[in-house]
């Protein structure tokens, strides 16, 4: 990787919770937050400044399941193609370290469908629908 703005590693928990808000993802708490900075199965944060401008996350199983999750940019500095840096090195590690025949997933909140699309993502409704557990 040559990208010096570009990091593996997870972003600050303040970071997390920051970029989530403010890119217009659901809040969190701090305690639901330590959970997915400690235990994603990989990282992808541009920084500036020292400070998460954009991130990206996978969880999985590390075998054949991964699912793109929390992927946010800081609104000023959207539409200069950091989400696509961001999901670019996600695919790329889980191309280098996962068996062949992996699944890879994401639920694509509308503002990301262009993104996703043009990198290979399609849908799968209605051979399959999201769901969640109600609160």
């Amino acid at each position: 990787m040559t990208d010096p703005d570009l990091l593996r590693t997870p972003p600050s928990l303040e970071d997390y919770l920051h970029l989530r808000a403010a890119s217009g993802l659901s809040p969190k708490t701090p305690e639901q937050g330590r959970g997915a900075v400690a235990n994603s199965w990989r990282w992808s944060v541009v920084e500036r400044d020292g400070r998460a401008v954009a991130m990206g996350r996978v969880i999985g199983d590390g075998g054949w399941y991964f699912h793109v999750a929390d992927m946010a940019t800081l609104p000023e500095h959207q539409g200069q193609g950091l989400g696509r840096r961001v999901l670019a090195d996600l695919l790329t590690q889980i191309d280098e370290a996962a068996p062949p025949g992996a699944y890879v997933t994401l639920m694509a909140d509308e503002p990301g469908r262009r993104l996703y699309e043009s990198m290979g993502f399609v849908e799968t409704a209605p051979h399959s629908l999201g769901m969640r557990l109600a609160p």
